[in-house]
Formats: structure tokens, sequence, C-alpha cells
């Protein structure tokens, strides 16, 4: 069905561009190396980008005649991008990263897109919750958010004290999920566990108070439900699920462990992008366009994006559960719906650009907790920031969505932008951050390795 849609689109595109305004014309003038394109996707609310790039009709606009795969789970993903199967996908933050320093699968991938910033956060049963309140500040009734690890501290000595191992999941080894999950942990006095590859140990779990282990985020809910893990930590609309079928509390947001950290990013081969340049900065074009869509004029279009996304071939969750967060609330509690406006953002704070400073938080998280096996240099980490994120392709992409009259300077990083934001303490335990200094910031730290 897609794929027939795809020929009526590109028919009626063909025929707009005669009457187009001159400034589009122009900037089609050099034809992409490739039109036909499948991009995958994991079923989650942040894959809207996409979602919208297409259905409002911005691949089209850029020449490109796009079909939309979901996929079954994160290595699936990324492997099939690697073989070439896709031509690009919604990725993990981590896994262009991880892919090219030779994490798992090692191959070369770049991204000269970033999805997101938020949209996480952190799920317990409902019996840790009810052993976790007791430990919760209360004020007027409710608990006092953010909520600390230090409250599941003594839930889990409770379950060593029993013989019994607390479990909780994340949806891949290189995912936001696991290292805010860590950190959050580790804040707490948690030993979230190490890897060790150069052992043979790819677990990470040496050492750990807490097993993390894991599971595709669309099976967290059953599997929470059906008392295999006692939480985890994913996307949405998987920790709302878990409210609405009354199994699980989410206690924190990641938007609360590290203020509008970067997500999921657009992910193709290094190959792909050097054989498909023009192909390539057609398509951030659109999700740029799709981004500034999703957030523009305060979220307004955010209730026709819940109807786009529940369909079943996008994210095919319940529209009021999706709403739940996408719509600027977050329920915590069954009934404890609170504002979070910025709980997912696509384009504000210059979310879509890729800085290297956001790879290089994402590296020093892979070394803290041993997935890069050995220390190095703060110039490494620089160098692999700027091998995978490419924020020269972005600048080209916005400069020309620019001179078409679709977006404005004002809505982008000055010209003169480093690929470094400024060092930042607004993290759960209150360390800071500076991108320029990696070493640094891992010696700060208590638990993990420090250098």
């Amino acid at each position: 069905m897609q794929n027939r849609l795809n020929l009526l689109k590109r028919a009626l595109c063909a025929s707009l561009l005669v009457i187009s305004p001159l400034a589009a014309q122009i900037s089609l003038a050099a034809d992409p190396e490739k039109e036909e394109l499948k991009l995958g996707f994991i079923k989650l609310t942040d894959m809207a980008p996409l979602a919208i790039a297409f259905e409002k009709g911005f691949f089209e606009e850029e020449g490109l005649y796009v079909t939309l795969e979901a996929q079954a789970n994160w290595k699936v993903l990324l492997d099939r991008v690697i073989m070439g199967e896709l031509d690009g996908a919604h990725m993990l933050a981590g896994q262009p990263l991880g892919a090219t320093v030779g994490i798992g699968t090692k191959s070369e991938v770049v991204t000269a897109f970033s999805m997101d910033l938020n949209g996480n956060a952190i799920t317990v049963s409902n019996d840790v919750w009810k052993m976790m309140k007791p430990h919760i500040p209360m004020a007027d009734g409710k608990p006092v958010h953010p909520i600390k690890a230090d409250a599941l501290k003594p839930v889990i000595e409770q379950f060593k004290s029993q013989g019994k191992p607390f479990n909780l999941a994340m949806v891949f080894p290189v995912s936001t999920h696991n290292y805010e999950l860590r950190y959050w942990l580790a804040a707490g006095g948690i030993n979230p566990g190490l890897y060790a590859p150069e052992k043979g140990d790819i677990s990470g779990q040496i050492g750990a108070d807490a097993l993390l282990s894991v599971t595709p985020p669309p099976q967290m809910p059953s599997t929470l439900e059906s008392g295999t893990i006692n939480g985890y930590s994913v996307g949405e609309p998987w920790n709302q699920a878990a409210v609405f079928k009354g199994i699980g509390v989410p206690v924190i947001t990641d938007s609360e462990i590290w203020k509008n950290n970067p997500e999921k990013v657009f992910g193709v081969s290094k190959a792909w992008a050097e054989q498909n340049p023009e192909t390539h900065k057609r398509l951030v074009k659109a999700l740029i366009r799709a981004a500034k869509w999703l957030d523009e004029d305060n979220n307004k279009n955010r209730m026709e994006a819940v109807e786009i996304l529940s369909r079943p071939e996008y994210v095919g969750a319940d529209a009021k559960v999706i709403a739940n967060s996408m719509t600027g609330t977050f329920e915590y509690e069954k009934g404890d719906k609170r504002e979070v406006p910025d709980f997912n953002v696509f384009f504000r704070y210059n979310a879509t650009y890729p800085y290297y400073s956001d790879a290089i938080w994402y590296l020093t998280q892979m070394r803290r907790w041993g997935q890069i096996a050995e220390p190095k240099s703060d110039a490494w980490y620089a160098d692999v920031a700027k091998q995978v994120y490419r924020p020269d392709i972005y600048r080209t992409a916005a400069d020309e969505l620019i001179a078409e009259g679709k977006a404005s300077a004002s809505e982008f990083p000055a010209p003169s932008e480093t690929g470094y934001r400024a060092p930042t303490a607004e993290f759960i335990d209150g360390v800071t951050y500076d991108g320029s200094k990696p070493n640094a910031y891992l010696s700060s730290f208590k638990i993990g390795n420090a250098k």
C-alpha cells in the first residue's frame, strides 16, 4: 500500500514542481543519487520526525520517495543499515558511535541529524514502588520529584538479604536508556555493573547490585507484568502503558536525570553517505522541517501527531497513551499527572543539531562502564565524535531551507558554532559535564571507570 502511495505522490510532486517557486526548483537542481529509499524505525514516539516527513510530504518535496518500515529490534535495524538493506534509520544515539568504535558489530556509521531531546523514563513494578515509597520525600500527599535512586537502594538491599536478584531492563547495550539507567543508579550509590569485553564478558553485570539486561521496547510492559523484571528504562509510549495497565509506576524521566539530553539520531552508513551526498542532504532537510512542525507554535500540532503515531504502521499504541507524554504532561503514579512541557523536544533548543559534545558524552559512558576497554585521550574522544557526527551536512541542509524561505537563520545555531554545548551541571547528581574535558569528567565519578 505504501509503495502505491509513493508512486501517486511522486507523480503529484513532479506536476507541482512545474509551478513551484524558483527557490524550490533551484534547490532540486542537483538530482538525488537515489530517489527510492527504505528507512527503518522502532515503534517509539520519537520516530515522529520520520512519520511527519512522510505524511506531510516533506520527503516528496525533496524529490525522495520513501518507504518507512518498522524493525524488530535495534540490532536488526543497525545490521540492516550496515548491510545496505535500509538506506537509513531512526537510531539510538549511541549506535553510530558504538559501531564505529567496535562495540558489537564494527562498521562506520554517521549521523547528520539529532531526532529529539528527552523522551525516556524509568518505570518500576507496583511492588517495588510500594517498597520505595517510604524512602521518598512527600509534599501535599504526593512524592517530591525528581525521585533519586537513593530510595531504591534499601529495596535492592532487601532483595539481596532474601537471596533474590534485582532485575532491570533497558533496550540495547549502547542505548541512552542503558546509560541513563546506569547514571541514575550510580548517583544513588547503586552499582549497575561493568562490561569487560577484553575478558569476554559483555554482560555488563560485573560487580552489579542491580542486574541490567536487554528487552525490546514493546515487550517491556508484559515482561514487567510477568515478574521477570522489576523495572525498566525505555522511551514512550511504554512507560505510560504501564500506568494505563496498572502494572507499574514511572519514577523519573530522563530530563530529570540530564536536562535536555540527546536521545535518538538519524543514522546512515558512512559508505552510503559518501555515495549519496545529495540524497543525504535532502533527507536531513525533510527531517528538519518535520521536527520544526512538531514543535512549532507551542506544540500546536502535537494532537495531530499523536493521531498519526497511533496508526498501526507507526507506533500502533492507543492515542490516549501516546498523548499522555506527547502533549506536555506525564503521568507518574496513576492519577499523578504533572506538567512536563519538555518531555518530548524535537526542534527547540537546537535539538536537531548534531553536537560533538553530545557524542562525547556517550563515549564517556561507554568507557565509564567498560564497553571501551582501555583509557583514551581527550583527543581520541574528539576525533571519534568528528568521524561520526556531521554538522557540516546539517549546516548545508539548514542553509538551503533558509534560502528557500522554509526556515529562518535564527532557528539554527550560529555559523560560528563549534559543536560543543556549554558545560552543564543539570544532572541528577549535579556533576558538571564539559565535552572538551572527557577524562576530567570521568574522574569525577565514584562508581565505574574513573579514566
